[in-house]
C-alpha cells in the first residue's frame, strides 16, 4: 500500500511538472534580463530650429505665438558676407528661419522656466544669465509675452579664427504691463564653428539696442 502512494504521488508530480513546463516554457538561454538597478535611457535629444532649412518656426506655446512667416525675402539683406565668405554653403534664408525659431523658443522657455530647453540652445554664461533671472523670479512658470516676430535680419557678421558669429536684430510683440502689447527691439549674436558637420548655432550675446 505504501509502495502504490508513492507510485501515485511520483505520477502526479510528474503531471504537474509536464503541466508547468508547458506553460512557463523552456529557457533556450537567449531569454532578455531585465535589471531593476540599471540607468533609464536618456530621452532623444530636442530638435533644434537649425537642424534643417525646413524647420520650424519653433513650438507655439500656449497659442500666444505667431509663425514666425517665410523668411525667404530677408536673404537678401546685407551683413552676412563675412560668414558668406568664409562658408559659401551659408543660406541667409535658412538661417534666419531657425534664428526666428531660436528666439521663439528662448522666450517661451524663460518665461515658462524651462533651463532644460534653454541648455542646448545658449553659451554657458548666457544660460548662467538667464538661470539668474528666473530664480531671482522665484523660478515661477509666467505666460509667454511673445505675440509675434515681425521681422529678422541679419546686421553684423564676422569670422574669429574659424568660429562664425552673426548678430540678428528681432523685432517682435511682447505683452506688457496691463496685457498692452509693446514692440520691442533685440539683437542676439549666433556663434557655430565654420567648417562644423553639426547645424546648430549658439547664442552667446543678447541685447537692446537704444535709439
Amino acid at each position: 500500500m505504501q509502495l502504490f502512494e508513492i507510485i501515485l504521488f511520483a505520477a502526479v508530480a510528474g503531471f504537474l511538472l509536464v503541466r508547468l513546463r508547458s506553460v512557463l516554457g523552456r529557457r533556450t538561454g537567449t531569454e532578455k534580463r531585465i535589471d531593476p538597478f540599471a540607468p533609464r535611457p536618456a530621452p532623444p535629444p530636442r530638435p533644434s530650429p537649425f537642424a534643417a532649412p525646413g524647420a520650424s518656426s519653433g513650438p507655439l506655446i500656449e497659442g500666444q505665438a505667431t509663425p514666425a512667416g517665410d523668411a525667404s525675402a530677408a536673404a537678401k539683406t546685407p551683413g552676412a558676407g563675412a560668414v558668406k565668405t568664409a562658408d559659401p554653403a551659408f543660406d541667409e534664408a535658412a538661417f534666419l528661419k531657425g534664428a526666428r525659431g531660436a528666439f521663439e523658443i528662448v522666450v517661451n522657455a524663460f518665461a515658462a522656466g524651462d533651463v532644460a530647453a534653454l541648455k542646448p540652445l545658449l553659451a554657458s554664461n548666457v544660460l548662467e544669465s538667464f538661470v539668474g533671472a528666473i530664480t531671482a523670479r522665484g523660478g515661477g512658470k509666467l505666460p509667454s509675452p511673445l505675440v509675434s516676430i515681425k521681422n529678422a535680419e541679419i546686421v553684423d557678421s564676422a569670422v574669429e579664427g574659424t568660429t562664425a558669429l552673426v548678430t540678428v536684430k528681432f523685432v517682435s510683440e511682447q505683452n506688457g504691463d496691463g496685457n498692452a502689447v509693446n514692440e520691442h527691439v533685440d539683437s542676439w549674436t549666433f556663434s557655430r564653428p565654420v567648417k562644423a558637420r553639426d547645424p546648430n548655432w549658439t547664442l552667446i550675446a543678447t541685447s537692446a539696442p537704444h535709439g
